[in-house]
């Protein structure tokens, strides 16, 4: 009990395997998503910054460090399957939180308990810091998919998610999207030149759509 079960659950982020049922030639843990999740934002929160926005850093790093805790208790479920309508969407989501809020209760010391609740809830939101982990969590999906793609994975799942992600994200209003757009996408495109895939033609559907 106490902190010391919060600890060991971590064990098991390293052990869900995102985008379950999926050939993959790369397989990314939950937990790994996580740490890249962590990355993505660092950097993106820092043209923030450039460009005179004001950045809540500790809320930054609670949210996207543990914006996908609750999978331990539900597993990674497909994006599709997860955006198929708002009302399953919204079903998962309370159920994620109800596991999240059932565990604190159960384990978490009573002086920590508000703690894990700010640290562990849902982080996307209209603030700067949510929609910056909005962007990141997208920006991990495109890279994975793109990887997959970049090494001829036939699976059709993959070019969905690269181009529902670079939809999300085109949306996102942050400088940091404008800044990857302009500056980092033309660079992942490039690298796609031998790509069984023609990921320049994709990019420019979801770009337009």
């Amino acid at each position: 009990m106490g902190i010391h079960t919060y600890f060991q659950s971590l064990n098991d982020l390293e052990r869900i395997i995102r985008c379950p049922g999926k050939f993959k030639f790369e397989e990314h843990s939950v937990s790994a998503h996580s740490w890249k999740v962590v990355q993505y934002a660092k950097t993106l929160a820092d043209i923030e910054e450039s460009n005179g926005v004001t950045v809540d850093w500790k809320k930054l790093y609670e949210i996207t460090s543990s914006h996908d805790y609750g999978e331990i208790f539900i597993g990674d479920i497909k994006t599709p399957v997860k955006h198929y309508s708002l009302e399953l969407r919204g079903m998962l989501q309370q159920v994620e939180e109800g596991m999240i809020a059932h565990f604190i209760d159960e384990n978490i010391p009573e002086e920590l308990k508000s703690i894990f609740r700010r640290q562990l809830r849902e982080g996307k939101d209209d603030s700067v810091e949510g929609l910056i982990l909005e962007m990141a969590d997208k920006l991990d999906q495109v890279y994975e998919a793109f990887t997959e793609l970049r090494r001829g994975n036939t699976e059709k799942e993959f070019v969905v998610m690269y181009r529902e992600a670079l939809i999300k994200i085109k949306n996102i209003k942050l400088h940091c999207v404008d800044y990857f757009l302009q500056h980092i996408l033309p660079d992942l495109v490039e690298e796609s030149s031998n790509c069984p895939v023609d990921i320049k033609k994709i990019t420019k559907e979801a770009l337009d759509f």
